[in-house]
């Protein structure tokens, strides 16, 4: 798990700095920064509503499918602040993981790619932690999760990251599950909590939450609570498939590209791609099924299908880009060469 979770962590951090690079302008002394934030050690983990739904859905689905004896995991996506990360996004381990009862590789090109897409309108996202699960009864994190963990949480804003682990040995008291985030202290419902606080229960479900830092020796238990909110990134389960077949030539597409966007039409469980043309106010369209890719040009009110040479999906890309060049300054030239005659 790890080890795949290193290289996404990697690949958007260098990304994101990239990113801030470009974004970055000079700004009059008056309106200056103070300075970076000061992080201190985290002393709880805040997780959207619907976060929380999607892990006990789909930890609940994953036990009921042919792979439910596997590990299987999720990386967070959120905001640090300087004493608590908010979880607002999940990106699954993908069905191209490599599991089995003691461990799970994520499939780090597509969380990479959903990084980038969860991203578009949400900049101060980064990845602050992981989830995955115990097949038996073990709620800490092992000492092998130990190992892979201290190795990259020094890349996480604050140098520390948040950890789930997930079981499915249940005692009574775990059967209500958290509420909203506390106010003034006090649970929602008025009652004191009858698990521990790092804990979220849900039937024979539970998740325990724990932070470790760089120079950390062991995992502390977290506080965890939930609050109103989505899973930003719920829109992109549905076509998870999709993004795990092209997400090579996605990745790719995405680091030799500017300005490339996605929508996903959930209904049709339809990723959608779109790159903006230079000069012009067209787009060229690509719409992402799991074994189809279709071109359209997008010229505002019209809509023309394009039809590339068969091949790799960013091979067809550039194919497509280069004709539409080709018949730009085919047509730029045309009154010119009509004058000489």
């Amino acid at each position: 798990m790890l080890r795949g979770l290193l290289l996404t962590a990697c690949r958007w951090l260098q990304d994101w700095s990239q990113a801030l690079a470009r974004e970055r302008v000079p700004a009059p002394a008056l309106f200056a920064p103070a300075g970076p934030p000061t992080y201190h050690k985290l002393q709880r983990v805040v997780l959207a509503e619907g976060v929380a739904q999607t892990l006990f859905q789909e930890f609940t689905e994953h036990r009921a499918g042919p792979r439910g004896d596997e590990e299987v995991g999720w990386v967070l996506l959120g905001i640090r602040e300087e004493q608590e990360v908010r979880v607002l996004a999940t990106l699954p381990a993908g069905a191209d993981r490599e599991a089995g009862v003691a461990h799970v590789y994520f499939n780090s090109t597509a969380q990479a790619v959903a990084c980038r897409m969860v991203r578009q309108g949400q900049r101060r996202l980064g990845i602050v932690g992981v989830v995955h699960t115990h097949p038996g009864s073990l709620r800490h994190p092992s000492d092998g999760d130990f190992q892979g963990d201290s190795l990259w949480v020094g890349r996480l804003r604050g140098s520390e990251g948040v950890f789930g682990i997930g079981t499915a040995d249940g005692e009574p008291h775990h059967a209500e599950p958290l509420h909203a985030e506390p106010a003034n202290g006090q649970p929602a419902n008025g009652k004191a909590a009858a698990y521990p606080e790092h804990l979220q229960g849900r039937g024979e479900l539970c998740f325990c939450w724990y932070a470790l830092g760089v120079g950390d020796k062991r995992y502390r238990r977290l506080p965890v609570v939930t609050a109103p909110g989505p899973d930003l990134a719920w829109p992109l389960h549905p076509v998870w498939e999709s993004i795990e077949r092209h997400a090579e030539a996605l990745d790719g597409l995405c680091q030799q590209l500017a300005g490339v966007s996605f929508d996903v039409l959930s209904g049709a469980q339809t990723l959608v791609m779109r790159i903006p043309l230079a000069n012009t106010h067209d787009t060229l369209r690509i719409v992402l099924r799991l074994d189809e890719a279709q071109f359209f040009l997008d010229r505002g009110e019209e809509l023309v299908a394009v039809d590339p040479p068969a091949g790799p999906l960013d091979q067809a890309v550039f194919l497509v880009l280069a004709e539409l060049a080709r018949q730009r300054h085919a047509t730029a030239a045309e009154p010119v060469l009509a004058g000489k005659r």
